[in-house]
């Protein structure tokens, strides 16, 4: 069918308006799972530190006869620990010309920049905290040249760890890594040991952080012991394990993007925290030209209360 003759259609048109949609679609992942979990405190200098204790080891031969002269042990000293505040930043800057135009999707450019830099200063928070590399990242005291960096959890365990073949733990104050060893699969033999382990050493974690890849290791653990059903109601087959009950803990199982690979973290998070020097402030900067800028500024590191309290399973394919 040919076009009437004079017909003056969209084509010909110069003035019709755009048809912008004034929504703006992102699925940038912003949840932060460990951070989301573990409380808060206050730190109060650059050097943030807590103490560790343990009760002596349980004796089946502590008796004694009638009257006899006491003999005191002088028990240990508490362990000192600390870590350093780092300084986590992000900025907005924009023009003058774009605060001022007609925009989609947002009133103030300023504001829309100022909100979407916030869940990604979390996200770098939590990624410093876990690690950005397998091995952890060693605290940094920093000078006048060099950057304050917080010590990440894999640094501080030493107790409850699981480690592939040649494999070895750090000194566990956050001046050092640990050891890559030689990676393996991740079994539920693997999980069930480091619990054990965990128990006697008096902890009771209840979330088990893990990569998005052994979220589902995990979820093909044996089948007796994982959801594997159809709801009869809307025919959906479940085929995931969001709780791992062991022996001796029944543990959330909590996917997190920023944990490297390789790690599964058994947690409980009354025994870790962020110490907060500086909550998250946005500050304007000077203007140097035709041009609004702000800064977004939070200082803060991670103290790991006491690491027995924890689980690290380390070297896995994941």
């Amino acid at each position: 069918m040919a076009q009437p003759t004079g017909t003056f259609s969209s084509y010909d048109a110069v003035g019709n308006r755009e048809d912008l949609s004034d929504v703006i679609h992102d699925v940038s992942p912003t949840d932060t799972p460990f951070l989301s979990a573990i409380k808060k405190v206050e730190a109060t200098g650059t050097n943030h530190e807590w103490q560790t204790d343990a009760l002596t080891a349980a004796s089946g031969t502590n008796a004694h006869i009638e009257g006899d002269d006491a003999t005191p042990v002088a028990p240990a000293a508490t362990t000192r620990l600390g870590n350093y505040t780092q300084i986590l930043k992000k900025h907005a800057v924009i023009p003058g010309t774009q605060e001022a135009v007609l925009k989609a999707g947002r009133k103030s450019e300023m504001a829309y920049q100022v909100a979407r830099r916030l869940p990604e200063l979390k996200r770098d928070c939590e990624s410093s905290m876990i690690g950005t590399v397998a091995i952890g990242n060693a605290k940094v005291a920093g000078n006048d040249t060099t950057a304050r960096e917080m010590g990440s959890l894999f640094t501080y365990m030493t107790t409850n760890v699981s480690l592939g073949a040649t494999g070895a733990v750090s000194t566990g104050d956050g001046s050092d890594v640990m050891t890559t060893g030689t990676d393996r699969d991740l079994t539920e033999a693997i999980v069930d040991t480091v619990l054990a382990t965990t128990y006697t050493s008096g902890g009771n974690p209840n979330m088990l952080c893990v990569s998005p890849t052994n979220k589902t290791v995990v979820g093909d653990f044996d089948p007796t012991g994982a959801t594997r059903n159809v709801d009869t109601n809307d025919g959906k087959l479940v085929a995931s394990v969001d709780v791992y009950v062991g022996d001796f803990h029944t543990l959330q199982v909590v996917p997190c993007r920023q944990l490297i690979g390789d790690n599964v973290i058994a947690l409980d998070p009354e025994y870790m925290a962020i110490a907060e020097l500086r909550g998250v402030t946005t500050s304007d900067l000077a203007k140097t030209g035709d041009s609004t800028r702000k800064e977004i500024v939070w200082e803060c590191t991670l103290e790991v209360c006491n690491e027995a309290a924890h689980a690290l399973i380390a070297d896995t394919n994941g």
